[in-house]
């Protein structure tokens, strides 16, 4: 049995995944920024509207829960960014290839002046 984290896994299976224990490692790293960037995150923003709170008043509860929404959307957003490297090193270490990750092109999209030059139909078929 190997150890990651916790939980135990087969040998089997941890020989069958040699990068098995480099993406529980990321993964660990990814959900312990987005936990860092959460605590941080609102205790900076709470300071920070403490510090305002002179020039612009308003209620406690409503500093809280700035600072927790705007930390809890930043904390998702790093793990979020943080997984998906995550995810990219999973796949190199499973089949050599880096995924692509840049924005497909949309599929050229024909007018019916151009199908009717063509002899082709806008939906691709050809006309006799």
């Amino acid at each position: 049995m190997v150890n990651i984290g916790l939980s135990r896994v087969d040998d089997a299976v941890a020989a069958k995944h040699p990068g098995l224990q480099s993406y529980a490692a990321c993964q660990s790293r990814a959900f312990m920024a987005g936990t860092g960037t959460f605590i941080l995150g609102t205790a900076g923003l709470f300071t920070i509207q403490k510090v305002l709170q002179k020039k612009l008043p308003y209620p406690l509860q409503w500093n809280l829960f700035i600072s927790i929404l705007v930390s809890s959307v930043s904390s998702y957003t790093v793990t979020r960014w943080e997984t998906q490297k995550c995810s990219d090193l999973w796949l190199l270490l499973e089949t050599g290839k880096v995924p692509d990750r840049s924005p497909q092109t949309p599929p050229e999209v024909h007018t019916e002046d151009e199908a009717k030059d063509t002899g082709k139909t806008k939906y691709g078929d050809v006309m006799q």
